[in-house]
């Protein structure tokens, strides 16, 4: 996968065989209350619609883009809507959706938080639509028991979390102050990244946490979040942990106005700039999740119960809610992520939970 100048011109190593995503079988069981018999969409009937939060973030363009390239290779088109990290908007949206022909329509949606991923899921429900969510929802909230919740995909931010607090201990040296940016707090990435912080700094005792703030996953908010925790803590900071990379580009810029070079900054995301960021030294660490990846994936799963490929019945309990692969990035390894291939037979309708690390517990 390749990035250009513009995130839409990202390019996708995709083959996939046209009779592996295009069949259709009237077999395939599981409908809703309010739905279409699953399996029974031709292809080209078949609506694909990815939602995410904004394009000004480099990782959620490179989500819709990815699915702008599934798309293309079974002929249609994707929608791609924004929110602008607005829930009232998120839900209107979908809900001009629901209220259209959901015969075949099929969703790759990030809620905006936790509390946003019900309301989603009961409108496609009850809508017959075709749903695949990504990043949030409720511990609580079981996709087993929904017909056309198909699959809930994250990753496991405690692990990531930690990963990146670990690597900036080393770089600061095992000892120091450091503070650490916070995502949307009601998300449970924000969440469960900040808990792998804090595994972190019980296994590096004399690095301590003199900060944590907010920056809302936000490029603009955390430069200035950052530039009042320079004043704030002054020389006593020596690193910043932040919960994505767009708020590591912030912190990275306050620094550079600051002339504070010595400070190190981990982040999350692997986004063109953090990757370029740790290519030059500015940057410390980061840990990949696959935009692009996850942009085809989500309509890769919908499009194949669509068309009969698969069916919701045989969808094993752990592909309902599941971690995908992730990979900490570094300066050592760098190199090996700024011109990745996606794998075509990630998204063929037999293989798309590949990259299952297994079940969400």
């Amino acid at each position: 996968m390749k990035f250009t100048s513009r995130p839409t011109a990202i390019v996708l190593g995709l083959t996939l065989a046209a009779a592996a995503l295009a069949g259709c079988s009237e077999e395939a069981g599981g409908s809703s209350s309010g739905g279409s018999e699953a399996g029974a969409c031709a292809p080209e009937d078949v609506t694909l619609v990815g939602q995410v939060r904004n394009e000004s973030n480099p990782y959620e363009a490179a989500w819709l883009d990815g699915g702008d390239a599934f798309a293309e290779q079974v002929g249609l088109t994707q929608d791609r809507l924004t929110y602008d990290g607005d829930s009232t908007r998120q839900q209107e949206q979908i809900s001009q959706l629901l209220a259209g022909d959901t015969e075949c329509l099929v969703m790759n949606i990030l809620p905006n938080g936790d509390s946003d991923t019900p309301p989603i899921v009961e409108g496609a429900e009850e809508a017959g639509a075709y749903l695949v969510t990504q990043w949030n929802k409720p511990a609580d909230l079981n996709v087993a028991d929904y017909d056309q919740w198909l699959s809930h995909i994250t990753y496991n931010g405690v692990e990531s979390g930690k990963q990146i607090g670990d690597a900036l201990a080393e770089a600061i040296g095992g000892s120091g102050g450091i503070v650490a940016l916070q995502g949307i707090l009601d998300t449970g990435a924000a969440k469960d990244r900040f808990a792998g912080l804090e595994e972190s700094l019980a296994a590096n005792p004399d690095v301590e946490l003199l900060d944590d703030q907010t920056a809302n996953f936000s490029r603009d908010e955390a430069l200035a979040v950052t530039k009042t925790l320079l004043t704030k803590h002054g020389d006593d900071l020596k690193g910043i942990w932040a919960a994505n990379d767009d708020m590591a580009l912030g912190a990275l810029a306050a620094l550079e106005q600051a002339g504070r070079t010595d400070v190190a900054v981990v982040g999350i995301d692997a986004v063109p700039d953090a990757l370029t960021a740790i290519e030059d030294g500015t940057m410390t660490a980061t840990v990949s999740s696959d935009g692009p990846w996850q942009g085809g994936i989500g309509l890769a799963i919908g499009f194949c119960v669509a068309t009969g490929e698969l069916a919701v019945e045989d969808i094993a309990d752990e592909d309902r809610a599941w971690f995908a692969e992730q990979f900490l990035i570094t300066g050592d390894n760098v190199g090996d992520f700024t011109s990745p291939e996606v794998d075509a037979a990630d998204f063929e309708c037999d293989n798309v939970f590949s990259r299952s690390q297994g079940a969400i517990s």
